[in-house]
């Protein structure tokens, strides 16, 4: 079965996806006169960071903030600490610079992912009284195509829970790691925790995870600033081995296999992709119910989603794990596991028992996000009825079984089958993109020529906004 999972996911992530996520981020940002890279980059991070408790203005569920957070869910967690473990075993130290490139690109695709979920939204009134959207909505209410959203929908619904695996299995090892924690009990807990989140609904999860991903974030970043401060004479030294490996083969040293270029292209942008869920459509999906006035101002929070996540905290992890050189002391740990040991050795017991606590939170707050991004397909499926509101709360049971039940098979076969699904998101959202560039293209432009100069000018403006009733 490993080899099989790992064939195929070898295969999904071949020369051919790279220059398709690649070329789609580049084709993107050089379209949008790299509004999302490099340009207005005051503006998005006054959009987003300094708007941060304001509720938003226009139509929607909860404030562009609260829906940030919930995206952040899926993208600030265990993707950030074993995925970037994960792809530096594999891949090497020069996986990171591929990470990186996925990512400044990304900001591009993940603000197009926005700008759908906006425009493609509807709102569902008798059963949960929300304004939602996911892949499924956008191929029925952007492309015409029911059949193939219905069995979109089913295929989420059902596959997507299997990918939470990965976040289960990096807590009972971290815990086991760092407490000796038996994983039956900790997933006992993590279980019944996530269902009782997940049972109060969008404004329940919102509000808890505008809390929790934010104050957890800064405690990991700054615990890896720490690890950095105590190494900053081979920081320099760190980011030159990243580059260097990127672009040359990296041989074999201690526990490290080694690496070849394309190793680390493949394993970089395969993570870096599952860490900031740029491509993958879950920006869609959680950004629907903001409060905005008009879609492609909620769109800068795909800039700083993926600012945080893959600039910030995936390079934390990496150099923690580069500087500590565990990964080539410590063969056949893997995952979490190993930026465990990491902040293990940097600061001993403390340091283990920390990150174990902040993957647990982490990857708390990723299975309730990645739930409400599943639910989205069962309410697609069941439309807005009495019989919404039933499945809804009969699918939650369903969503918690592969959380608590797979949590022990191995690691290289949870990654393998979760780069598999993401794999599948991804031709799938690409294909939205390419389909509906026109509308995209045509909402930016009236963004950022039109409504905000009139705006910045004091200027009356309508909101625009599109909410269509179920």
């Amino acid at each position: 079965m490993t080899e099989f999972l790992t064939a195929f996911s070898n295969f999904m992530w071949g020369t051919w996806m790279t220059v398709l996520i690649l070329g789609l981020g580049i084709f993107l940002s050089i379209r949008f006169r790299f509004m999302y890279n490099l340009r207005r980059i005051p503006y998005h991070f006054r959009q987003t960071y300094g708007k941060m408790f304001k509720k938003g203005e226009g139509a929607g569920t909860v404030s562009g903030f609260a829906a940030a957070c919930t995206a952040m869910a899926n993208t600030i967690g265990v993707g950030n600490i074993g995925g970037v473990a994960t792809a530096i075993v594999a891949g090497g130290p020069g996986a990171v610079f591929w990470m990186w490139v996925s990512g400044l690109f990304g900001m591009s695709i993940k603000a197009c992912e926005i700008i759908l979920g906006q425009r493609y939204r509807v709102r569902y009134k008798k059963s949960m009284d929300e304004f939602l959207c996911d892949r499924s909505f956008v191929m029925r209410n952007a492309l015409g195509w029911k059949k193939g959203a219905f069995v979109l929908a089913i295929f989420c619904f059902v596959l997507g829970p299997w990918t939470c695996s990965v976040q289960t299995e990096s807590v009972t090892g971290a815990l086991k790691q760092a407490f000796d924690l038996d994983p039956r009990i900790a997933v006992s807990v993590l279980g019944v925790t996530c269902f009782v989140t997940i049972f109060g609904g969008l404004k329940r999860i919102s509000g808890i995870m505008e809390k929790v991903v934010p104050f957890m974030a800064v405690l990991y970043i700054l615990g890896g600033i720490g690890i950095l401060l105590t190494h900053i004479t081979q920081v320099p030294e760190a980011f030159w081995l990243i580059v260097k490996s990127a672009f040359t083969p990296m041989a074999g040293v201690g526990g490290f296999a080694g690496a070849t270029v394309r190793d680390a292209i493949r394993y970089g942008v395969a993570r870096g992709l599952y860490s900031n869920d740029a491509g993958t459509g879950y920006g869609m999906i959680a950004h629907a119910s903001a409060k905005t006035d008009h879609p492609v101002r909620q769109s800068s929070w795909g800039w700083g989603e993926v600012f945080l996540d893959t600039i910030v905290v995936c390079s934390v992890t990496a150099l923690s794990l580069i500087l500590t050189n565990v990964y080539v002391d410590y063969p056949g740990v893997d995952s979490a596991s190993l930026t465990t040991v990491a902040f293990t050795v940097s600061y001993g017991r403390v340091g283990g028992g920390f990150l174990a606590l902040a993957i647990t939170v982490f990857a708390w707050t990723t299975i309730i996000g990645m739930y409400y991004s599943c639910e989205k397909s069962v309410n697609y499926v069941f439309g807005d009825t009495g019989i919404n509101k039933v499945a809804t709360k009969i699918y939650m049971v369903y969503y918690m079984i592969p959380c608590v039940v797979l949590y022990n098979i191995q690691a290289s076969q949870l990654w393998a089958m979760t780069d598999i699904l993401t794999g599948c998101y991804v031709i799938i959202t690409v294909m939205f993109i390419a389909l509906k560039q026109k509308e995209i293209m045509r909402l930016f432009r009236d963004f950022w020529y039109r409504f905000l100069p009139a705006k910045e000018a004091g200027e009356e403006v309508a909101p625009v906004v599109y909410p269509v009733e179920e």
